[in-house]
């Protein structure tokens, strides 16, 4: 099991555009009764994952994710996840040891970008790159499983 302890930001300028190249990213998620347990199936180029995620206390929850076949999370895509997807370019910064993903959405989710950065504790103190904004870690709305119910572009 891994704890996830993570923080969001908007991205505010694109200074960050030259520093690394970005992958497609395709995503959904299937509902689950409580509403509060996260099952996302994603897509990366080739690759596909199932990951399992707990309720947030704080800014950590439980992940799980697993490496499954393309063709089984092509079709779940298509056929059990909630509409619409998540579309995204993803790109992978390294600043101080620290992994910054910067998201660009695509889709309904168009004009959002959004940084985020895994921590090792909740207390951590990092530095802010200068294209990031406002904190939006505890604005639900942010949250990738949230966009696919309440698109970016319809707020």
């Amino acid at each position: 099991m891994a704890i996830e302890i993570e923080r969001k930001f908007l991205v505010k300028n694109d200074d960050w555009r030259s520093l690394e190249s970005g992958k497609v990213y395709r995503q959904g998620y299937i509902l689950t009764q409580d509403k509060v347990t996260t099952i996302r199936i994603r897509i990366i180029g080739e690759d596909a994952y199932l990951t399992i995620k707990s309720k947030t206390e704080g800014i950590s929850r439980n992940e799980f994710e697993y490496p499954i076949p393309l063709e089984d999370a092509k079709m779940m895509l298509d056929t059990l996840c909630s509409r619409p997807l998540i579309e995204k370019i993803r790109y992978k910064i390294t600043i101080d040891n620290l992994v910054w993903e910067i998201d660009e959405f695509k889709g309904e989710n168009e004009g959002l970008i959004l940084a985020e950065v895994e921590l090792n504790d909740e207390n951590q103190e990092i530095f802010l790159p200068s294209w990031v904004g406002e904190e939006v870690t505890h604005d639900l709305r942010y949250y990738n499983v949230n966009l696919a119910k309440n698109p970016y572009q319809t707020w």
